[in-house]
């Protein structure tokens, strides 16, 4: 299943969250041309978005934290 937009915290499962991410940010093994490494700051997306997959923060405030 492809989503568009993130699922809401609260109508989404912890597996479901995780599977969105994993799949909007997939890692291409090629860093030069990816740069997701430096987006997130050396993190794999995965632990960068973890408040959002354990449902502590929304997808927007996770991502605003890497767009400083």
């Amino acid at each position: 299943m492809i989503m568009n937009t993130a699922p809401e915290i609260n109508e989404s499962t912890i597996e479901e969250r995780r599977a969105y991410i994993k799949n909007r940010y997939p890692c291409i093994s090629d860093c030069d041309m990816c740069g997701l490494c430096k987006v997130f700051h050396g993190k794999d997306p995965e632990n960068a978005y973890d408040d959002y997959i354990k449902g502590r923060r929304t997808f927007m405030e996770v991502s605003a934290d890497y767009r400083k």
